[in-house]
């Protein structure tokens, strides 16, 4: 496979970080979904997909920020922020946030207003959930992902710090029906060791989970999984989040941010769908999952 980046949700991107989308499907109508219309066919730098990115993840807010804020927000200068707004063709941030209030979605309604930050956290990951589900109207990536993840033998599952808990839950399941699912949810010098020693043996795919925060150490691990031939597959927050310059096939879901610590449950329920879409392509998956079931009732391993 070439080193281009497929994304599940704004299309192809080229080897000059230009994205194409995919115009033969519909764009969600959400405010994550109408940032990342606007910044398709940009070539944008990697300080600017990092303010790209960060725009993402707040999408309700970002209308409403100033530059400042914004630069504080994506971790840049304020002159970046400037520069970002031009190379999306606009005179300035000033045009550009006009131009995200205009396209914003309506007031909130009176019931909505009225949520505690308890609430607004669940309603945050309800629209998240919706956004998933309006990007899975296209089911040719997440189809490609689990075509790649069958015919990996074995298959290995990298998911550090944050995203640890979606690899091993993934793994888990996974493990139920492909023959050799591999785990790599501990970073350290070892990893490389890991992946070698899953090329040695065959491997073809690794899959990630990458979420916020971005450690350093995924990209790192990923860049070394694509020299030694492996095919990279990630789940992450955004289609600009820091793993997409080395994933082949990236597919984005989004996590909320309303609490001191992010929500994923996008995610989680995207590698479930990928879960599916890999069972597909097992012929034998629907038996050794009938076999875990008869040993499991011969053993009295669950509570009726």
């Amino acid at each position: 496979m070439s080193a281009d980046t497929e994304t599940g949700a704004v299309g192809t991107e080229t080897g000059t970080g230009a994205v194409v989308p995919d115009r033969s499907v519909a764009v969600p109508d959400s405010p994550a979904a109408r940032l990342q219309a606007l910044f398709e066919g940009h070539r944008l730098t990697p300080t600017q997909r990092r303010i790209a990115h960060s725009m993402v993840r707040r999408a309700a807010d970002v209308p409403f920020l100033s530059s400042v804020e914004l630069a504080e927000l994506a971790g840049v200068s304020q002159p970046s922020v400037t520069r970002f707004a031009v190379a999306l063709g606009f005179d300035g941030y000033p045009a550009l946030r006009r131009h995200l209030r205009e396209v914003a979605p309506s007031e909130q309604t009176a019931a909505s207003a009225s949520y505690n930050e308890y609430q607004q956290a669940v309603e945050a990951e309800i629209e998240n959930l919706r956004h998933l589900a309006e990007v899975l109207a296209d089911p040719r990536p997440v189809q490609k992902a689990g075509r790649l993840l069958a015919a990996s033998r074995p298959l290995p599952v990298l998911g550090l710090r944050a995203a640890a808990s979606q690899a091993y839950g993934f793994a888990y399941f996974a493990a139920k029906v492909h023959p050799d699912v591999r785990l790599l949810n501990e970073g350290g010098t070892m990893i490389h060791d890991r992946i070698d020693a899953a090329v040695r043996a065959g491997a073809s795919t690794l899959l990630c989970f990458a979420l916020p925060r971005h450690p350093r150490e995924v990209v790192d691990t990923l860049a070394y999984a694509r020299e030694a031939g492996l095919t990279v597959v990630s789940v992450a927050d955004s289609a600009f989040a820091p793993v997409a310059k080395v994933s082949d096939l990236l597919l984005p879901a989004a996590v909320g941010t309303g609490l001191a610590f992010d929500t994923a449950c996008a995610p989680m329920l995207l590698g479930r769908v990928l879960l599916e879409a890999m069972c597909d392509d097992l012929p034998d998956a629907q038996a050794r999952l009938e076999e875990f079931d008869a040993r499991a009732a011969a053993r009295g391993l669950f509570v009726e």
